[in-house]
């Protein structure tokens, strides 16, 4: 089992504080976002770890040394959506965590034997535009939606078992020579992939990750920590 951190965005709604860090490299109770996600990883025993930088890209060089963890620079960062990160990384797909690094961990929820594909998943309300799981009664993914309101959304992280990280391999290579794929995001093709896989939801607490994606997202996880039980 190895993993795949995405880190390559910029992160512009957490302006003043991106414009010289990375916002997977913001320190949370003086531990940054990735680092507490490779802290968790290595404590489910997953020792392979490609992270995948692009906008300052620089600023991630310390954790070769740190974590022994593998850099895979994209270039285009600033162009396209996370399908062409996933592009990048689409050989080290198979029996593989795939983590979005602006994901705050609150407790470590990862799992570290898995044999189906799974999606981790929080209810969440009052929500804009999220990722909606939809599942048969064995928790089963048989549809995903974009979707206001209330519902079990994708939070950033997925697991893929050997067989379908392979299958989403050849998906997202056929995808990639078609080229037009400035506006798709990576889970795009999962999707279209659906009836192929056999996904798991994998329910965890709502409170359990907290996604950083803006400045209002940062005070509210602040005050979310303030507040938590010792």
């Amino acid at each position: 089992m190895r993993a795949i951190i995405l880190a390559a965005g910029m992160g512009t709604r957490l302006q003043p504080i991106t414009l010289n860090t990375p916002k997977s490299l913001i320190k949370i109770e003086e531990e940054t976002l990735i680092e507490r996600q490779i802290r968790f990883l290595r404590e489910r025993g997953v020792e392979e770890i490609i992270v995948i930088t692009g906008y300052l890209a620089e600023k991630f060089e310390f954790l070769k040394k740190k974590y022994q963890v593998t850099l895979i620079y994209n270039d285009k960062y600033n162009i396209y959506n996370n399908f062409y990160t996933m592009f990048l990384a689409r050989h080290y797909l198979a029996d593989t965590y795939v983590i979005d690094a602006d994901n705050y961990f609150n407790d470590n929820f990862l799992l570290n034997h898995l044999e189906n594909s799974t999606y981790f998943s929080a209810y969440k309300t009052h929500f804009k535009q999220e990722w909606v799981l939809h599942t048969d009664k064995n928790q089963v993914v048989t549809d995903i939606t974009i979707e206001d309101g209330e519902g079990s959304i994708l939070c950033g992280v997925s697991y893929w078992n050997t067989e379908d990280g392979q299958l989403l391999q050849q998906a997202i290579e056929k995808r990639f020579e078609k080229g037009n794929y400035g506006e798709i995001y990576w889970d795009n093709i999962v999707l279209e992939q659906l009836s192929k896989l056999k996904i798991i939801r994998q329910d965890i607490p709502a409170n359990a990750v907290y996604e950083i994606d803006s400045l209002e997202d940062l005070q509210y996880l602040y005050k979310a920590l303030k507040h938590k039980p010792n």
